[in-house]
């Protein structure tokens, strides 16, 4: 019989996972990750909820405190990238230094023969594929996982939709068979971003520009803005209606933010279609069961630059220490330090790797 420890979030998603694992023979253990414990987050109750459904399905359960790695290797990540003029990633870091980093090396040394995690994502000891439930799909947060961790890791959730899920938790009489999903940060949950960023970062007021640098107002610090928002500035339109008499003032077009010129400390806004590029540039980048030479001859590629994002054809070339991915039709709001994520067209939807955007 194979050990299996499952990640048990407090959720309805590992709290079914737990039931089906069960339900198929494994020998089950149950651990909470403890990773943020600051007001106003959830991780009390979350962690009450999961020792509930281990007491309920009979696991044995313990508690890894990982707070320190999380705040020293995630938040410090979230707040640098944010200052450095980038939007960062949380949760695909979350992912790759505390649930397949330290609770799966720690499962390994355990003598664990796999970690399972309620994860909408499939995985077949050697590639990672799309799940059946396409909306809820978590592949693009899992693409740094490394290869030699598929063949010690369990989605039990992958042939299922989230409505399957409910009712199994409701079958099952699960004590969060209802509760709502939880959205925002990993572990930190559904934070005020722009407050938490002013407590740990402060303000730096600098100028808004257009595209050709014509001053249109004033923003805060450019880490409350990122490429593609609409909302969350102001600017000067009587102004920008003057430079652009072309236009009526009742045509004046929604604003976007287009770029952030770090160096001048500047932020730039652009009508929707200055968002839309047709090539991007990306760094680190992490593959799934080929090369990268293997990568570059494939025809058959699709990128993903956010998460359930629209998937676009594709072509991905090396050029000298980063790489120059063409996409075969325009995207909106490409942000600097978010993710793409490589697909192929194949049915079951495997996913490659992906890399970060310049």
């Amino acid at each position: 019989m194979k050990r299996i420890v499952l990640g048990l979030s407090g959720g309805v998603d590992s709290a079914v996972s737990a039931v089906l694992l069960k339900k198929q023979g494994y020998q089950v253990d149950a651990v909470y990750l403890e990773c943020w414990h600051e007001p106003g987050c959830r991780a009390e109750g979350d962690r009450q909820d999961a020792l509930q459904v281990a007491l309920q399905l009979d696991l044995p359960f313990q508690v890894l405190n990982f707070k320190k790695p999380y705040r020293e290797k995630v938040m410090q990540y979230f707040l640098d990238e944010y200052q450095a003029g980038r939007t960062p990633n949380p949760d695909v870091m979350c992912n790759k230094i505390i649930k397949f980093g330290l609770f799966y090396d720690w499962a390994m040394k355990q003598g664990y023969d796999a970690i399972a995690t309620g994860h909408y994502a499939k995985a077949d000891g050697q590639f990672l594929y799309v799940p059946k439930d396409k909306i809820k799909d978590q592949t693009y947060f899992l693409y740094q996982i490394r290869q030699e961790q598929l063949a010690h890791v369990v989605f039990p959730l992958a042939e299922l939709t989230k409505q399957a899920v409910r009712q199994l938790a409701h079958q099952a009489k699960l004590p969060v068979a209802d509760k709502k999903d939880s959205v925002g940060i990993c572990f930190v949950g559904d934070i005020n971003v722009p407050k938490f960023l002013a407590e740990n970062l402060g303000t730096k007021p600098g100028k808004i520009v257009d595209e050709h640098g014509n001053i249109l107002g004033q923003h805060r610090g450019l880490w409350f803005h990122t490429v593609g928002q609409r909302h969350g500035f102001n600017y000067d339109k009587k102004k920008y209606a003057q430079l652009n008499p072309i236009l009526h003032k009742d045509e004046l077009p929604a604003m976007y933010v287009i770029d952030k010129n770090i160096k001048a400390n500047e932020l730039v806004i652009g009508p929707k279609q200055a968002t839309r590029v047709k090539t991007l540039h990306v760094s680190n980048l992490h593959l799934l069961g080929l090369t990268q030479a293997e990568l570059f001859k494939r025809t058959d590629l699709r990128v993903r630059i956010r998460h359930t994002g629209q998937l676009t054809d594709c072509e991905i070339k090396k050029m000298g220490n980063r790489y120059s991915v063409k996409l075969k039709q325009l995207v909106e709001g490409v942000a600097s330090g978010q993710s793409a994520v490589f697909y192929t067209y194949e049915k079951a939807g495997r996913c490659l790797g992906g890399a970060t955007i310049n």
